[in-house]
Formats: structure tokens, C-alpha cells, sequence
């Protein structure tokens, strides 16, 4: 073997404004040998890449979640501790490669990856420790001290995960053979971005992460990256960053950042919402139209209270509105809702059983303060018992005023249409959708024949001027207008 590599891993996007509290029964952990069969994205690109370079991988365990709020302590810290564990039993090792989110916050410690990377040092003061990252990492000072390399995604929907995954263990491959100590530097780039305007595929992130490519290209260059920031994590630090990656380079690095976070600067008021975005009211009644036209399936996002962005998917505004309409809510077939996280409801629609109808308070159990639980008669449509396409939740589809919910026992992402086909809806045949997403996934974008964005409230709320953000650095583009911006190496 040419050498041993520890990898392992921590993966979530923390929302600061959900007061849940991600439990360990919402997470899932793939350990040791299973990480050699299992599909962990990055860190199967990591992992596969190494093997096949002939290095002697030593696999710790890998952790995720869907988006939610902030991590239960306790649980953090026993996995932190199982993986710092597994370092110390490792051996002679000779770097150390891990797949991280970035914008993971646990209750009472904030920050997860410089948390862990900090811990990870201390054991291992010398070895290079390269990471992977979401492009919507929230980088800090405390990750960059503690690591020597991070490189991130470079699409969004983050559909290169696998591949990021081989570009740090191509990182660590270069280090090693080349026996040059990886050099980083990262600039800040006061600015915040959601997703949904920065999808990857459209400008200006198009160009940019051209750019990042080109200079990849460069001899003695492992890595460029542009890390998004996590608008809505309220962090001190929360920003985009251009980040690069050199062999033994510092010169180089710290020049290369800063060029590129001009040109990133430089396009600030490029970005916007370049779907179909409308307030709420205006969704509903352009999707009338678009159904009175017959253009439809209509897909509208309730954008603000995104499950697969950390929102609690427990905000029932945008639904009170579709029942309380008097088209969408008598359409043939029902307008299908997917979906709402609330185990209560679900465990008396098992109770209750398909085709019997029930009083139902749905919505707002976990998030009290933006919104309050619908009431109304609710018949049960449908069961589906521990699907493993949610993370093994209950599903119950009900017809409520007209409209059909899909309802989970799980905290769950929105974006499969399978969890629709699952509970015997086929949405392809539906006149209107409403999914609790940002930016369409590809799997539900195929279905719409017109998708729109309804600026929803809750804790993703897309307009960042409504969010009651306490320790962000300011000033902030957008929120603060327009300045001169310093972009400061850290």
C-alpha cells in the first residue's frame, strides 16, 4: 500500500431559524466497512478513489440528516467522540480526508466542522487533513486554521457530489506523491445567496464556476471553490468565500483568492430569482389561470418552509390559502400537497384506518410562532407504513377541504414524486402541485409543465429582510445595499 488514509464524515445543514432540535432518531450513521459498500456520495468518491489509487483506506463512520435545525448536543458529541476514537486507535496514518457539509450548528457548541477539525488536530498535528464541502459551507476561521485544503461542490442541485468526493482524495494523492504540503487561502465575500438563486446551470454562477475550472487547470493549483454561505444559519461569519488550494504556494493561493472574489464581487447584482417567483396570493392566481388555460400540471414551491433547507415543513400558511380558495380547492383531480412533518397526525391516521374520516390539527407542532395547526375533517386516502425512500417514515395522504396532504411521521425532504406514486397519486395526472422545496429538484421539474416559486414565510424564507438575523457580521449584500466591501484574506 502506498499509504493509510483516515475517512470519515459529518453532514447537515443547520437552519438557525427552526427551533427543532435534530435528534438521533432523525440520523442516520454508516460505520466502518459498511462505507466500503454504501453510497455516502463525497465520501464514496473519496473512498473508491483511494482503494483504486492503491492507499489503505481506514473508514471511521460517516453521519447525516436531512436539513433541520441545530444538532442535539449530546448525540453530536458521542459521534465526535466514536470518530476522534477511531483516529487514536488508527496508527501511523498519513492524512486524513474527511467529507463535511459546513453549515452544521449543534445545540450550545455552534459550529460542527471546526469543532471536529480543531479536535482532529489536536490528535493529528502534522499529517495533511483535506476536506470536501457543500458548496453551501459556511466557512470560519477556526476550519481554516485547522485544515490544510477544502474543496466544494460546483453544482447546484449538487448534482457532482461522488465527483467531489474524488477531487479531495485527488487532493490527497498529490500531496502525498508530490511531497508538497497543500497551501490554502480564503477570502471573505460579504454577501448572502440562496440557492434558489444560484443554481448552476445559469448565470453568473455558470461563468464563475467556469472560471474556477480554468484556474484548476493551472500548475501547481489542487483546488478552487466558491463557498455560498448558508443564509439561513445566523452565524457571525456566515458569507460567500473564495477559497483555493495550492502545492506549497501560499504566494499563489492568497493571490488567486483574492482575484477571484473580486470577480465574484464584481457580478453581486447579477444574482436574483430567474424562475418563476410570485407572492403567495399571485401564485394562486396564476396558477388559476394556468389551469384555465390548460397548461398544467402548475408546480408551485412553498419556498419558505423547505424541509431539504432545514425548515421545520410544519408551516401552514401557503395551505390555509389553497383551502381557503375556491377553485384550488374543488380541482379534479385534488390539488396534491406534499408534505407536512407531523407524527401525530399520522399516528391517528393509522389508527383510524384508510377510508374513514377523523378531526385533524395539522401543522405547526414543532414551529409554534409562524404559523398556527389547520383544523378541519380529514379523510384517510391512503397509508404507506416505513417507506425507505423517507428514511423509513409513515406516510398518510388525506383529503382535507378538497386538497390532498401528504403527511409524514419523519422529517423528510419534499422533492421525490415517488412519496406522491407511493400513496397511489399520480401526479402527472394532476392539474396542481405544491411541493415544500426551493429550486425543483430534476425528478419533480420533469413532471411541471409551469413551476413557479411562491415567496413563502418561514425559517427558509427567501426574502432575508424578514428573518430576524441577531449575529451576522454586517454590513451584508443584500440586506445592508450597497458598499465597499473589503475582501479581507482570514
Amino acid at each position: 500500500m502506498k499509504g493509510r488514509i483516515f475517512v470519515g464524515g459529518l453532514h447537515h445543514e443547520s437552519d438557525t431559524f427552526n427551533p427543532i432540535i435534530t435528534s438521533r432518531d432523525e440520523i442516520w450513521v454508516s460505520r466502518k466497512e459498511e462505507l466500503f459498500t454504501k453510497k455516502e456520495s463525497s465520501a464514496s468518491g473519496i473512498i473508491n478513489t483511494l482503494v483504486a489509487a492503491g492507499y489503505e483506506v481506514i473508514p471511521s463512520l460517516v453521519a447525516r440528516a436531512v436539513p433541520n435545525g441545530v444538532w442535539d448536543r449530546t448525540y453530536y458529541q458521542e459521534l465526535k467522540e466514536e470518530l476522534l476514537c477511531d483516529l487514536r486507535d488508527a496508527g501511523e496514518l498519513d492524512a486524513i480526508c474527511l467529507s463535511l457539509h459546513g453549515s452544521m450548528r449543534v445545540q450550545g457548541i455552534g459550529e460542527a466542522e471546526g469543532d471536529l477539525l480543531e479536535a482532529v488536530r489536536l490528535i493529528q498535528p502534522s499529517i495533511p487533513i483535506l476536506t470536501s464541502l457543500d458548496m453551501h459551507a459556511t466557512l470560519t476561521r477556526r476550519m481554516r486554521k485547522a485544515a490544510d485544503g477544502f474543496v466544494g461542490y460546483k453544482c447546484a442541485p449538487h448534482t457532482d457530489t461522488y465527483e467531489t468526493g474524488i477531487h479531495a482524495a485527488l487532493m490527497v494523492i498529490r500531496t502525498l506523491e508530490s511531497g508538497k504540503r497543500p497551501t490554502m487561502a480564503m477570502v471573505r465575500i460579504p454577501m448572502l445567496i440562496a440557492g434558489e438563486q444560484s443554481e448552476t446551470s445559469v448565470e453568473p454562477m455558470r461563468s464563475l464556476i467556469q472560471e474556477l475550472r480554468e484556474r484548476e487547470k493551472e500548475e501547481g493549483v489542487l483546488a478552487c471553490s466558491y463557498t455560498l454561505g448558508f443564509p439561513w444559519a445566523d452565524e457571525r461569519e456566515n458569507a460567500v468565500h473564495a477559497v483555493v488550494v495550492t502545492q506549497d504556494d501560499q504566494k499563489r493561493a492568497d493571490s488567486l483568492a483574492r482575484e477571484l472574489a473580486a470577480i465574484f464581487w464584481g457580478r453581486r447584482a447579477e444574482f436574483g430569482f430567474y424562475n418563476e417567483t410570485r407572492m403567495p396570493g399571485d401564485a394562486i392566481r396564476a396558477t388559476k389561470e394556468s389551469i384555465a388555460e390548460g397548461v398544467y400540471p402548475v408546480v408551485i414551491s412553498d419556498s419558505g418552509d423547505n424541509p431539504t433547507a432545514g425548515g421545520s415543513g410544519d408551516v401552514t400558511n401557503f395551505l390555509r390559502l389553497v383551502m381557503d380558495d375556491p377553485v384550488l380547492s374543488k380541482l379534479s383531480p385534488p390539488l396534491l400537497y406534499q408534505g407536512f412533518y407531523d407524527p401525530p397526525v399520522v399516528a391517528q391516521a393509522f389508527r383510524e384506518g384508510v377510508g374513514s374520516s377523523f378531526h385533524c390539527s395539522l401543522g405547526a407542532k414543532f414551529d409554534k410562532e409562524k404559523s398556527s395547526p389547520i383544523e378541519a375533517e380529514a379523510k384517510v386516502i391512503f397509508l404507506k407504513e416505513k417507506w425507505e425512500g423517507a428514511n423509513n417514515a409513515d406516510l398518510a395522504l388525506l383529503e382535507m377541504e378538497g386538497v390532498h396532504v401528504v403527511v409524514a411521521s419523519k422529517h423528510v425532504g419534499c422533492y421525490d414524486p415517488e412519496m406522491m406514486r407511493i400513496l397511489g397519486a399520480e401526479p402527472t395526472g394532476c392539474k396542481a402541485i405544491v411541493v415544500k422545496l426551493g429550486y425543483l429538484e430534476p425528478e419533480i421539474r420533469s413532471i411541471a409543465k409551469r413551476s413557479m416559486m411562491a415567496l413563502t414565510t418561514g425559517s427558509t424564507d427567501e426574502l432575508f429582510t424578514r428573518l430576524p438575523y441577531r449575529e451576522l457580521s454586517r454590513p451584508i449584500y443584500p440586506l445592508d445595499g450597497e458598499f465597499d466591501a473589503e475582501l479581507e484574506l482570514i
